[in-house]
């Protein structure tokens, strides 16, 4: 199904005249082998005994195509035309056509142009221009010597061989490399963009799901003895629902940017209504929008954890800002266990992702048991604006015991 999906667009793309995504295979010393028939008239003249000592004269046809096979086919692959093998056969093929020009001239000079194509195709580099002139200047001496009206145009054929190929192929296969760079790109861009949304989809949800759950556990204890306090709960749980539809489609789109005000709020209210008494704090200069945003994940995800992990009875959050840098911790002192609260390092893929979000944006990331039990977490970036991140080493603390 692909193949012809592939097909299609290749054909749909040269009636429209243009350039379709996937041109073919690459070319292959295939390609050359027609540019033997060059060599016909050699063949005829062994063939009707026209040329001395014809064993000679056969042998030296054969062993020229041979050589020419050999070379022209490792021409396509890098590393084998930079082969010393393959620079040792062009050698050799340039002197069994030497030799073959001097000893019979005629239709056997016709094999320095097919040397130069040879060339061309193998010599691609800084060389190639000096290597192609002298080449044609030696076969232009031989042709002259044999057949001096001739001359000219074997010395123009052999020049114009080398370049030529090496042009054609050299921008075939710089052609190819860029593609294979641009889809390399796009492949990048691709998981790029995968990855940014699987982290706001994982922190949107996995915050938004533990509170909806958390504040509807707090409505049905709350049902029997107080209706206004559980009817509370639940204008919490439908404004969390439309707020977290709200976040969905804006993460959908890459539009999302967190408030750390707005997240200190929400943690208040989750952490009172799984019954954890919440402790803010907050000091130094205001901070910029990147910066805010980066610490909102930090929040969402560590208060998430510690309603859903911890079995804590208090958590604090600090937020300071001081010498251009600020540091968010996060800290309870509960017992519980999971995923998410490791016994050491970063542990679950919330706080990985956090980890990769703060490292790229110039800051780091640590989460670990505290000295006096419990959990804590602590994340800290620049306090200004960044433009260009900075990779930032990430932090283990182990746990101590």
């Amino acid at each position: 199904m692909l193949y012809r999906l592939d097909a299609w667009r290749c054909r749909e793309g040269g009636e429209r005249g243009q350039v379709p995504d996937h041109p073919g295979p690459p070319p292959t010393g295939f390609s050359l082998l027609p540019w033997l028939l060059m060599g016909m008239g050699s063949f005829s003249n062994l063939l009707q005994g026209k040329t001395p000592n014809p064993w000679i004269g056969g042998l030296g046809l054969l062993t020229f195509n041979s050589l020419y096979i050999y070379v022209t086919f490792r021409a396509f692959d890098r590393k084998k035309r930079a082969s010393a093998s393959t620079r040792i056969a062009l050698l050799l093929l340039a002197l069994v056509t030497t030799g073959l020009a001097v000893g019979y001239g005629g239709n056997w000079l016709r094999f320095f142009p097919l040397l130069g194509l040879a060339t061309g195709a193998t010599l691609r580099g800084r060389w190639l221009s000096r290597t192609g002139l002298l080449l044609a200047a030696f076969a232009g001496v031989v042709a002259g010597f044999r057949d001096g009206p001739n001359a000219v145009n074997i010395a123009y054929g052999t020049f114009l061989s080398s370049m030529v190929t090496a042009a054609i192929l050299g921008l075939s296969e710089a052609v190819r490399e860029l593609r294979a760079a641009r889809e390399e790109l796009a492949r990048r861009a691709v998981e790029k963009e995968r990855l940014r949304f699987s982290r706001d989809l994982h922190d949107l949800l996995g915050h938004t799901l533990s509170v909806i759950v958390v504040k509807s556990e707090a409505a049905r204890r709350l049902a029997p003895r107080d209706l206004d306090a559980a009817l509370s709960q639940i204008g919490d749980i439908e404004s969390v629902g439309r707020q977290a539809l709200t976040e969905i489609r804006e993460a959908v789109t890459g539009y999302r940017e967190g408030s750390l005000a707005t997240e200190l709020a929400r943690a208040r209210s989750a952490l009172s209504a799984a019954s954890i008494e919440p402790v803010v704090k907050q000091s130094g200069a205001p901070l910029a929008p990147q910066t805010e945003a980066l610490l909102g994940w930090v929040v969402r995800e560590a208060v998430t954890n510690v309603v859903r992990h911890s079995a804590a009875a208090r958590c604090e959050i600090s937020v300071e800002a001081d010498d251009g840098r600020v540091r968010l911790t996060v800290t309870d002192d509960g017992t519980g266990t999971g995923a998410a609260r490791p016994r050491e390092g970063i542990g679950g893929t919330g706080l990985k992702g956090l980890t990769e979000r703060l490292a790229t944006a110039g800051g780091s990331l640590r989460a670990g048991a505290a000295p006096r039990g419990g959990f804590t977490v602590t994340a800290e970036l620049p306090a200004q604006s960044f433009e260009l991140p900075q990779p930032a080493e990430v932090v283990t603390v182990p746990t101590e015991t």
